[in-house]
Formats: structure tokens, sequence, C-alpha cells
């Protein structure tokens, strides 16, 4: 439970009273109590108006929103603040001002303006937060902490640079292993000072987002400017800590960020938090799997929905409305897959500057007889409903897909074979295939045990980290399935090539290597040729993209390729090793191809989807105390029916048995059964279960 203060899943989001006049508030208290709001996230930039300067600090606003809080039964998600520096603070110190890719020294502007390796940032950062924290540590209304606000952003100052080399004297100990790591051989790069080390810019090495001249020296810098945030996250962390050490601690993330590396920021957060901002035609498989992840990154844990909006966003080219029902589905969707609160950007909409149309509980018009509030308000009270029954719930999973942003990075640092080649992407094909066919599964990184698992796959695992490919050994041997994918065993954690063969030191486990990679250029494909049935996959599919030209050393040919000059060689094999087996797909192929190939891996290992339903209905499952949630969830703007007879179900928000299952238009259902038998190998949910 996040504090036991609240003891149900909390419902809000983001409250900016200081931008209001205060007869305003009032009426936001009376609206809240109305919508069922319990919690508020205040706090979030008010920076410049708690310090005014280096040494003065002001309290007293926030003192008056904190007990208005209180005074009227709502409780506070309160932030540190640290996610936009005063102007102040620019002026005086230009330390605080990052340099971008380019090498531009910034002015005072935006948010995520400040350079993490800048002194003067991190010292006031980490005064306000522990000033915050004696401060309201016995406030009555402080429920969480939340420190700054969706990370991100890169700098490539003077400041930057000397903590990089700071940064890898710690990695590698000497300038010899750097210039191994990174081969400086290559162009006459050899480095003899660490003076003579420069960030990775427009200036030096990059010409592009992921366009560079030196794959290690990239690479090292992205795994640095991710550290340098979490330095930062950290050190407010530590001061909040020390005055509320029973209070958790959060920053909310933002899904799949790509610059930093979110499995490492887990381990220093005490609950995950993240904002989810679809678009109106994000895949909803695509929005799951990224509630997946964010579970994923503390083993299973419960996370907190951070941010979503009512109705609408004011960033994206096209910003739709959330249809009808639209914001309550994708609501149960987060808390289906792991969610303990629902929560919004933003409560009352501003009146000014860049996100006046951003979708809000409570719109420009003031009241509460508004379409948008009406839906809020029955969440509200669905919530109120619900209240602990599903708090520390977990999601029972078998199967689990490999997602690593080192990978992430190395790939699309990757001076070829393709541009296509999108890690995201790749990885979402994968996990749709199970989506569909409503296979529940976990997100997992490479740090994660395996042994909870039957199946485990690895779409482009290119890097292999030190250790890696053993662990997919012992998961194989002890009779584990593993699947990964053509452009994978590459090269390890420095981006150098491991010789020998592709897929390097994956090739014993997979019983193949490959010789050579071929790039189909846009529009081109080859063909998936069957050798021999397999459950519902017989004949040919298409493929493209990425075409592997691998031989077997002991693994079966399951299916091979139809066309060109590699036509007849194997482009689908399957490798006895052990109890188990090793699967590789040496190129992309059809989503009818993953869907029949991974449900028939999922099938011999006894794992069944959890539902049969009419395409667009999503199905997720919960546990807890011997208990199950089912979810079914609508996605079609049409109404469906669902057979849930065979689970012996009880509808939980509207009573009674649920046999035929009526959904509406963009419905949801909460279903509620004894917990089955199967899953007791579950990963995440493991713990849990032998408890």
């Amino acid at each position: 439970m996040i504090n036991k203060k609240l003891p149900k899943m909390f419902y809000g989001g983001d409250y900016n009273p200081e931008q209001w006049d205060k007869p305003v508030w009032d009426e936001d208290m009376r609206m809240f109590q109305l919508a069922g709001i319990d919690v508020a996230t205040v706090n979030v930039f008010s920076w410049a108006l708690l310090q005014p300067s280096e040494n003065e600090y002001n309290f007293e606003l926030l003192d008056e929103i904190m007990d208005k809080l209180h005074e009227n039964g709502l409780y506070a998600c309160l932030a540190t603040s640290t996610g936009a520096h005063p102007a102040w603070m620019a002026h005086r110190h230009s330390d605080v001002l990052r340099v971008d890719f380019q090498g531009r020294k910034r002015k005072f502007g935006g948010r995520h303006n400040s350079c993490p390796n800048s002194p003067t940032y991190r010292k006031y950062a980490r005064l306000l937060a522990g000033k915050l924290a004696e401060r309201y540590k016995d406030h009555p209304a402080l429920l969480v902490w939340h420190v700054s606000n969706e990370y991100g952003g890169e700098c490539y100052c003077d400041n930057c640079a000397a903590a990089f080399r700071v940064w890898l004297q710690q990695r590698y100990g000497s300038l010899e292993a750097v210039n191994k790591a990174w081969n400086t051989r290559f162009w006459g790069h050899t480095f003899y000072d660490w003076e003579e080390i420069v960030p990775p810019n427009e200036l030096s090495e990059q010409w592009g987002p992921t366009r560079t001249n030196f794959q290690g020296i990239s690479l090292d810098y992205t795994r640095f400017n991710s550290d340098s945030l979490l330095e930062c996250y950290k050190e407010e962390h530590e001061e909040l800590k020390k005055h509320t050490p029973d209070i958790m601690v959060t920053t909310n993330l933002m899904g799949t960020f790509k610059p930093l590396d979110y499995f490492k920021w887990a381990k220093h957060m005490d609950i995950v938090s993240w904002d989810n901002y679809p678009a109106a035609d994000t895949p909803v498989s695509r929005t799951a799997m990224t509630h997946d992840l964010m579970r994923g990154l503390k083993d299973g844990a419960p996370f907190m929905l951070m941010e979503q909006t009512p109705s609408q966003q004011n960033w994206q080219p096209y910003n739709s409305l959330k249809r009808p029902g639209v914001m309550r589905l994708w609501s149960y969707q987060a808390v289906a897959r792991g969610a303990d609160t629902v929560m919004f950007f933003q409560l009352r909409r501003s009146v000014g500057a860049c996100e006046k149309y951003h979708g809000a509980v409570i719109e420009h018009v003031g009241h509460e007889h508004t379409r948008v509030f009406r839906e809020c308000a029955q969440l509200g009270a669905e919530l109120q409903q619900l209240g602990d029954s599903l708090l520390d719930s977990r999601v029972p999973s078998r199967a689990a897909i490999v997602f690593d942003w080192e990978n992430w990075w190395a790939v699309e640092f990757s001076s070829g074979p393709t541009v296509a080649l999108q890690y995201v992407e790749e990885v979402h094909k994968y996990y749709d295939a199970l989506y569909q066919a409503n296979i529940q599964v976990d997100m997992i990184g490479t740090d994660a045990d395996l042994s909870g698992y039957d199946v485990v796959i690895a779409p482009v695992l290119y890097m292999v980290k030190s250790g890696y490919a053993q662990k997919v050994e012992e998961f194989v041997q002890g009779g584990g399935t593993f699947l990964t994918t053509f452009f994978s065993g590459i090269v390890n954690e420095n981006d150098i090539v491991t010789l020998g063969g592709y897929p390097g030191e994956l090739r014993k486990v997979l019983g193949i290597w490959a010789e050579e990679i071929d790039a189909l250029l846009p529009g081109k494909q080859n063909r998936i040729v069957m050798k021999k049935e397999l459950g519902s996959l017989q004949g040919e599919y298409a493929c493209e993209m990425l075409c592997d030209l691998i031989h077997s050393e002991g693994a079966e040919i399951i299916a091979e390729y139809g066309d060109d000059f590699y036509q007849g060689m194997p482009v689908v094999t399957a490798n006895t090793f052990g109890q188990g087996q090793a699967w590789y797909l040496a190129s992309s192929p059809e989503p009818s191809f993953l869907q029949g190939l991974l449900q028939q891996l999922c099938r011999d290992k006894g794992i069944e989807p959890l539902l049969e339903t009419p395409a667009g209905v999503e199905v997720s499952r919960r546990r807890k105390d011997g208990k199950d949630y089912y979810f079914l969830l609508n996605h079609n703007a049409t109404p469906q029916t669902v057979d849930a007879a065979a689970i012996d179900a009880v509808d939980v928000l509207a009573g009674g048995k649920a046999g035929i299952v009526e959904l509406p238009a963009h419905g949801a259902v909460i279903l509620q059964a004894a917990a089955s038998a199967e899953d007791t190998r579950s990963g995440s949910a493991q713990g849990v279960l032998s408890r």
C-alpha cells in the first residue's frame, strides 16, 4: 500500500492553485468532492515562489494549500518543484544553463533547462527538498513525495565534460581500458590524457540523435547522461528520506522514453510512477505494453498512474478528444496492468501559457455540468466502491519479453545495417502477438530472474551483456523456451563485435551461426516457407527488413527462405538444449506468423489465453488473496459480447454472476473469481503466490 492514510486506489491529479485567486480554491474543493477526488499533486513548478533568492524561502502559500487540502479531506502528492529553476538562478549562476547538442549555451526559459552536473543546481535542489521534508514531515495531508517532474534532456557543457571524464575513470579505471572499449585505433582516436575526451555532440563525434562516428563514445555518454540525472534524483530522495523515512518517494517516468535507463532508475524509486499520453491512433497494445513495462521495472510491483488527460492533450499534431467512455476504459487498462492509482494532468485547466488547452477535470467553463466532469465523477464513485480490493495485487505471467535500454541505444546508434530497424517497434510486434491472444506477459530487464517463466522472448538482442548468455543457457537447460531474432548476439556491452560468427555468445544455445545480414529495401520482402507444420502454421509467410543468412549447427530447421540467392537457407530454427528449446527467427515476419508461432510456443508450455474474446476486446488479470480479477476492456466503438462462464465469476461493480458479458462500446467490466490453479511458475507474481 502506498500510504495507509488512504487505503484505496488514489484518485486525483496535478493541481496548481497558485495560478488562481483564492476564491477559486473553495469551488475547486467542492467540485473535487463531487468527483470523488482524494489526492492532489501540488507544488510541481513552484520553485520561483518558494525561493525568491539565494537565501530567502517563503512557504506561506504552500502552507495554505496543504492546509486547504487537509481541511477538505484531500491528500497531497507533494512535489519538490525542482523541474524548473527560477529565473534569478539562471541570471546569477550561468552554470545551471545547459549547452545543447549544437554547442549553444541556453538562456532562461522552458523547463528541464538545468544542467544536471551544475553545482549550483544540485546545491539548491538538495536544499529545497530538505526544507520541504523538514517542514511538512508531520503534515496530515502528506501522502507521497514527487521529485522534480519528467526528468529528461541532455547537456554538453564543460561541467558535464569534466563529470563525464570522472564517470569514465570510475567505469574503466584507466585510459588504456577506455581506448580498448571504444576501439580508438580506428580513425586515429587514441587518447593519452583524460582532458582530450570531449562529449560527443554535433561539434565532435555525432551528426544526429542516432548518427555517430564512434558508437562506444556515444553509448557511454548516453549512459552518463542517464546516470547524471539519476544522481540529481537520488540527492533529493536522500534529503526527503532523512526526515520522512516511511513516506514513499517517486518521480514520474514517461514510458518508453529513450534517454533514461528506467530499469536502473527504478532501483532508487520506492514506487514507479509514469505519465500515459497515447495519441488517438496509438495501438492499444502499445499502451498495454508500456503499462507492463512500467510494472516490470520493479519486478511486477504495482505502479502509480501519475498523469493522463481526462479529455485531450495539447502538444500533439492532432489533439483529438477522448470519446465517451474512453477515459474510463483507458484508466481501467492501467489498473488491469498494475496501477494502484488513477491520476490526471490536470485538475483545473490553466488560464494561460502552453498548457491552457490541455484537458482537465474542471474545464474553462468552470462548473460540473460537462461531459468530462460527469465521466470523472462516475469513475471516482467506482474507485470508492472498489476500495482496497485491488491494492497490492499482482499480474501473474508465465511468459516474458526482454526490454533493455542500453540495447536500444546500441541498436539505433549502429551504423547499419538498416535505418528501418526501430527497437521499440520490433519489441512491440512480439508483444502484440501475445496481446491479440489474451496471453499475459511481463516486460523484464536483463537483470531479471528467468526461473519464474516458461517462455522468454528477447527480440533484437543485439547487445549481450556479460553473463547474460550463461543466464539464457541455464534457463533453457532447465526446461525453458527462449526465442530471439535477427541482429542478436552481435556485440558486447561496449558495442564491440563478438568474433567467431554471429550470434556470438548465443551461438551455443541457439545451435546456429550467421555469416551475413541482408537489408531489404522498403517495400521488398522475402518468404518464410514452412518445412513442417507447427500448430496453425503451414505454407508460406512474408518477411522483411533484415534477413540473417544462417547455418544450422544442430538446430532443427523449421522454415527456410523462399527467395533470392539464399533461398533454401534456414529462417526459423529450434535447438534442443538440455530440457528446453532455443528458437531463432532470422527475419521480421508478418503478424500472422508471429501470432501463430508465439501462441504455439506458449501452448506447448501449457500457457493458454485468459479468455476467448472478439477482436478489440482486451483481457487482463490481477491476483490477490486467492482471488483473480479479470478486466474485460472493449476498445471497439461497437458493443461486444464475451462468454465468461468458464471462470465462474461475479461482476465486481454491478454485482451478480457473470456468464455472457455484454460490453458496451468502449466499456469495461471487472470480474472476480477464485484464483486458477495454473500459473504456479508465474514470474512477477511468484513471490506473492508463494506467500
